[in-house]
């Protein structure tokens, strides 16, 4: 089943959209967001698309959230870059640790944007971004974000724009510390294979042809079918770049032999 997508307008969005894309006249769309399907609403997949600098924000945990008595809300995401204008940036962390304190006076200030690590991307680099990082996309990028879909958010910084600020919540969650390249990050190209995502609130991985054994015996039940380049068929629908889809199990898709396609899926409990 192919999902329906949600148009959404962004003071940072953007009124030229890459291909498959169109933007409605007029409108500056930011996000593109594939409905989660009933079987699998724990995960959100969506395209973001930058002209100017997203604010700084960070997501709480399940623990934090349990904490604060709204459930198991915890958020944590990814991101796919797909294209990159010349000296595109993402902020992820810090240059060196700070306490929540200096954290808030640098929000308020609007001084957290140059305390932050920026790093300069391309098409292909892979950001996990795990509860409680703070974190901004820079203008100039389009990804595919994929995420556990919870709501929460809090907005540390927002470039003077009228919308709400969330300091006392994002000082009892956000971390102060630089972030692990080294464990989060990778480059993924469109002929290889790659576990990008393993827990803990959801797997994902690329595939570059067809799931060899280990990867289909990982994927059992319901996924979501997020083709790169190439077309693949799901239960006798063709779904192409630009389409998200829910395949009721990995044995219903047909991927394509030269194709590039990501498979995404909740952890299970």
């Amino acid at each position: 089943m192919i999902l329906p997508i949600r148009m959404i307008e962004k003071v940072w969005g953007r009124e030229h959209l890459p291909a498959p894309f169109s933007a409605p006249d007029g409108q500056r769309i930011g996000e593109v967001w594939f409905e989660p399907p009933a079987a699998l609403d724990q995960l959100l997949v969506k395209y973001i698309f930058t002209s100017e600098k997203l604010s700084v924000q960070c997501h709480p945990s399940d623990e934090q959230t349990q904490a604060m008595g709204l459930g198991k809300q915890g958020k944590e995401e990814c991101w796919l870059v797909v294209d990159a204008e010349p000296g595109a940036t993402l902020g992820i962390g810090f240059d060196a640790p700070l306490d929540s304190e200096a954290m808030r006076a640098a929000a308020e200030d609007g001084s957290i944007v140059d305390l932050m690590t920026w790093y300069q991307v391309k098409a292909g680099d892979f950001f996990y971004i795990p509860a409680s990082t703070v974190h901004a996309i820079g203008p100039g990028c389009t990804i595919i974000e994929i995420q556990r879909n919870s709501d929460i958010t809090y907005r540390l910084y927002d470039y003077d724009r009228p919308r709400a600020l969330h300091l006392e919540e994002a000082a009892q969650v956000a971390c102060g510390e630089p972030y692990d390249l080294a464990a989060n990050s990778t480059y993924v190209g469109h002929d290889s294979d790659v576990n990008l995502v393993d827990g803990p609130l959801f797997r994902l991985d690329q595939l570059a042809g067809g799931p060899d054994a280990a990867i289909s015996a990982r994927y059992r039940g319901p996924l979501l079918v997020i083709p790169r380049e190439g077309s693949v068929v799901v239960d006798g629908e063709t779904v192409s770049p630009g389409q998200c889809a829910l395949a009721e199990e990995i044995d219903a898709v047909q991927f394509a032999e030269a194709g590039t396609c990501l498979i995404a899926q909740p952890m299970p409990g």
